[in-house]
């Protein structure tokens, strides 16, 4: 696998209601402003609803890149944020491909099942050897701490081997965050 030099895009993962709790809608506020601060385009699931919609439009307010990747049936169900370009796709499928190929680092902020779907897939990906790209939980609260006790759960019991889940970083600050991406991108 190639390695990269210093990642462009980061691909950000995360849910989609607005009934999430204020402290994290302030964190993809934050998110998406500090990467368009990096220069970095953020990649996304298109929506203007949510976590996803609050990085969003803080990233494009913050005068950053930003993109937009929709499946036509979830158009109104996450409201299109038409104000950032967008590829419009027919199939779950062609939206995390596209994301992936997008994308030169992954970032989960706390989500639900959509979010655990997308970044466990690109986990599977990365344990195949299909990409080498750096993969970031973040979160203020621990929230991904029970994922991560699942996968040493399953090193443990001698089904997921320990390198890669030492690939897997959990962050508990946005700069840490970025400066994982940096260092996993660098290696």
């Amino acid at each position: 696998m190639a390695q990269m030099t210093s990642p462009h895009s980061v691909c950000l993962y995360c849910g989609s209601s607005n009934a999430a709790p204020p402290a994290y809608l302030d964190l993809a506020r934050r998110f998406g402003k500090a990467t368009a601060a990096r220069g970095m385009r953020l990649v996304y699931g298109g929506g203007g609803v949510g976590l996803m919609g609050a990085a969003a439009k803080a990233a494009n307010a913050a005068g950053g890149h930003v993109l937009g990747i929709m499946p036509r049936f979830l158009a109104r169900r996450e409201v299109v944020y038409d104000d950032v370009p967008h590829i419009m796709v027919d199939t779950m499928h062609e939206r995390k491909k596209l994301m992936f190929d997008e994308s030169d680092a992954f970032v989960a902020l706390p989500g639900g099942i959509g979010t655990l779907e997308e970044i466990v897939e690109m986990m599977s990906w990365r344990r195949l050897e299909l990409h080498a790209k750096p993969m970031v939980f973040l979160s203020e609260d621990d929230f991904w701490a029970p994922l991560f006790h699942l996968i040493q759960h399953t090193v443990d019991a001698n089904l997921t081997p320990k390198p890669f889940a030492e690939s897997l970083v959990s962050a508990n600050s946005i700069e840490a965050c970025f400066a994982a991406i940096e260092a996993r991108a660098a290696a």
